[in-house]
């Protein structure tokens, strides 16, 4: 039998994820075998396994820190919200249907034996489990038929080490407040605390952490900094869709300084690649990107309106859970004229990269006649000579090749290697029913594919910045791109030095072995 450790948080984006991430490399580095768990997961951002079953990213980031292929078994529960009010249930990695909030409240304790399962798999082949827990564990409304936090931690005997925020400030209220919420049967497998995303002097929190023990009656194992790490996060609390256009953020700041045309300033740092992110409102898989944010030369940023779109040189339209609500919305903001102005520019032409959702949209049309997502018809942006049918069966599976000739200002991805998973519902072909063979399909320099993790590949990341930057005349000669993962194994070191540096191992171990 593997031992096992919970980490649960006092609420959303405490930072549980990284830090069973960081648990995960040093367990590993110290000769162990190790993987993640977590029975129910809420994400836009899947993976799809060697063997065509969906789990969420986190798991999958998680598992790669442990130096592990990712198992479905980690994440046996996947929610993927289609609105406000209700989900695609995901069960061992297949789609049980689509479910409304309360309707799955009801369903969900009927889960246990999957989720049972599929940590017993796992029980069985690794050392040490590491698993986290979802949003609080004090969350009143959710404790009745609770699987994924104290529920999840009775099920298994699991010690818990519970992580607070101090970045967003009362992390002592929140620490004590959700201690003093716990049953006392749930208090008692509270074995440590974490205070996370410190940033300052520790000893200033000192009286703070003597007040925790002495009225917590619960140690603070760790203090851990704030990180600035390239690594993957859950889509409702990336940090990422804050960045915006740096040209009228810089504007902006020339303006209030008395100077009238900030863009006119010849700052070093203007000569760089902007690529915007179409930020929709069912935005998933938006760690396509993360390769672009390594490099100096490039600005990724997120749009969602018209007036911070600016005149990038590549726009990428992501992945979408619900593509024709999206593209409703892509409408109605008039973000569609906008990309289709600057894509159209006979001077200075835009290349739009779609994908997945994204791709979907840039065709003739969207049809959804079995009602998966909203049902009906929409026209698309006609960019692309395609037209795609919302099917009932999803399309799961990893692939690899090679990309096929291209034209137009990415001319250079032609013949290169990619590897990336498909994952959709929808089925896009030509008007004369002719299916679309080629990984990418193209018209002048508007691109569309179905594949997440196609600019994973250096050699991919690297020619399309190498395009966009002689098309801007910026020389850059110098750039050094990797591929993306052996970045985030370096990554997945620097967390595990910080885990060891600001966590107290030794009581780790301890709280793991008791």
């Amino acid at each position: 039998m593997a031992k096992v450790i919970m980490v649960q948080g006092t609420m959303s984006s405490v930072g549980k994820s990284l830090i069973v991430a960081g648990l995960c490399r040093v367990f590993k580095q110290d000769g162990y075998t190790v993987c993640p768990f977590k029975s129910q997961n809420m994400a836009l951002n899947s993976y799809i396994t060697k063997d065509g079953l969906e789990m969420g990213r986190a798991q999958v980031m998680q598992a790669e820190a442990a130096g592990i292929e990712p198992d479905v078994a980690m994440n046996p529960i996947l929610l993927k919200p289609t609105s406000d009010v209700g989900s695609q249930v995901i069960v061992n990695g297949e789609v049980v249907g689509n479910m409304k909030a309360r309707e799955y409240f009801e369903y969900k304790k009927s889960l246990v034996p999957e989720i049972m399962k599929a940590y017993n798999k796992l029980d069985s082949l690794y050392d040490i489990i590491v698993i986290e827990g979802a949003g609080s564990p004090a969350e009143i409304n959710l404790k009745d038929n609770d699987i994924v936090n104290m529920g999840m931690a009775e099920l298994v005997d699991a010690p818990v080490i519970l992580v607070g925020d101090i970045d967003r400030g009362g992390v002592f209220a929140q620490l004590l407040g959700t201690l003093m919420l716990l049953d006392k049967d749930e208090r008692t497998r509270v074995k440590g605390l974490v205070i996370n995303k410190f940033r300052g002097d520790k000893s200033i929190l000192d009286p703070g952490i003597d007040m925790l023990l002495e009225k917590g009656k619960v140690d603070v194992v760790g203090v851990v900094p704030y990180m600035k790490l390239n690594l993957e996060d859950e889509d409702s609390v990336t940090e990422r869709f804050d960045k915006v256009n740096r040209l009228e953020k810089c504007d902006d700041l020339c303006k209030s300084d008395g100077i009238s045309d900030g863009n006119s300033m010849n700052f070093s740092s203007f000569d760089k690649i902007d690529i915007a992110v179409i930020k929709l409102p069912h935005i998933s898989n938006f760690t396509d990107f993360n390769v672009f944010e390594q490099t100096t030369y490039v600005n990724l940023y997120y749009v969602d309106n018209i007036n911070t779109l600016g005149s990038p040189d590549m726009i990428i339209l992501p992945g979408s859970k619900n593509t024709i609500a999206d593209m409703k919305w892509l409408r109605d903001s008039r973000l569609e004229d906008k990309i289709k102005e600057l894509a159209e520019d006979k001077k200075n032409e835009v290349p739009v990269f779609g994908i997945c959702g994204g791709y979907q949209m840039l065709g003739k049309m969207i049809k959804d006649a079995g009602n998966q997502e909203e049902g009906g018809f929409i026209k698309g942006m006609e960019l692309l000579p395609v037209e795609t049918y919302i099917s009932n069966e999803k399309t799961r599976r990893q692939i690899s090749g090679r990309i096929g000739k291209m034209d137009g200002i990415l001319s250079e991805l032609s013949g290169k290697e990619y590897e990336g998973y498909e994952i959709h519902m929808g089925v896009s072909g030509y008007e004369d029913n002719k299916p679309v063979i080629s990984p990418v399909v193209q018209n002048k320099n508007i691109y569309g594919t179905y594949i997440h993790g196609i600019f994973d590949k250096k050699e991919i990341a690297y020619s399309i910045i190498k395009a966009l930057a002689a098309k801007k005349k910026l020389d850059i000669d110098d750039i050094n791109i990797k591929n993306y993962k052996d970045i985030k194994d370096e990554e997945f070191d620097k967390l595990a030095d910080n885990i060891r540096k600001f966590m107290d191992m030794d009581k780790i171990y301890k709280i793991i072995v008791d």
